[in-house]
């Protein structure tokens, strides 16, 4: 697959004004698919970045300025475990975000991991295509993405075949490494959606990062690789995450308007 669209990137001082920007970024676009075309269909992912962010959406100026109704969630990837599990995705949208808005119970389509990688992939992908009709990819509004020191995505590793994926939309992982099985959305689908919001913050990802954005991904890391075909990709990054990033940051300077 060829990617068309070259990401944006943004810095941030620190993680709150990065939050805070990706806040405003995920309300307008829910306003703005909501009013065009009467829904808005976003895919969560999990992590202690992108968790701040759920935070925040779940408090004004934000839950009141969405039409909720009309917001379906997804998950761009889910642990093997059940859903109020400690390690659960779900269960992090959950508290941080489904518990402070008024969405309605069918709106909500988790990944149930506790049926087993396999079976849990099989089902998401059937519900996928019977939710969004046709045989291609589904064309999510927005996709909220976080990046691991090693370069991870959703739940597409390095090293894995799993990202050369190019038929199935859901897969079943077994990374190894003492980790938990998982069900990842394949690459084509993150490559599909209208609006990709990658978050990173913490020295821990300068390497990848720089790797990534500075070096022009040379190792095909997971994360470089989601590039959407005519959508828009954005990478939030705090001063941390950026740090070994080559030239001017001050000129990817982007501050959040009024709210």
């Amino acid at each position: 697959m060829i990617a068309s669209t070259d990401p944006e990137v943004r810095t941030f001082p620190d993680l709150k004004e990065l939050s805070n920007a990706a806040a405003v970024q995920f309300r307008s676009l829910a306003i703005t698919a909501i009013s065009e075309g009467g829904r808005f269909t976003a895919a969560l992912s999990g992590g202690n970045t992108p968790k701040e962010l759920y935070a925040l959406l779940a408090k004004r100026p934000y839950s009141d300025r969405i039409a909720w109704e009309h917001v379906h969630l997804f998950w761009a990837d889910e642990r093997c475990v059940p859903p109020g599990h400690d390690e659960s995705n779900f269960r992090l949208v959950q508290e941080q975000l489904l518990s402070g808005v008024s969405i309605p119970p069918k709106n909500i389509h988790r990944i149930k991991g506790e049926r087993g990688a396999v079976q849990a992939a099989k089902e998401y992908e059937q519900h996928l295509r019977e939710f969004f009709g046709g045989n291609g990819c589904p064309v999510l509004d927005a996709v909220i993405l976080g990046v691991g020191a090693d370069g991870h995505t959703a739940s597409l590793f390095p090293g894995l075949r799993h990202v050369d994926e190019c038929d199935r939309l859901v897969l079943p992982v077994s990374p190894g490494y003492q980790r938990k099985d998982r069900v990842t959305l394949a690459l084509p689908v993150l490559n599909h959606a209208k609006h990709v919001l990658i978050l990173a913050s913490g020295t821990a990802k300068q390497r990848v990062i720089r790797s990534i954005l500075g070096d022009g991904n040379p190792d095909d890391l997971p994360a470089g690789l989601v590039r959407p075909l005519s959508g828009a990709c954005t990478w939030f990054l705090d001063q941390d995450a950026a740090a070994q990033l080559p030239g001017d940051k001050d000129a990817w300077q982007w501050k959040a308007p009024g709210q």
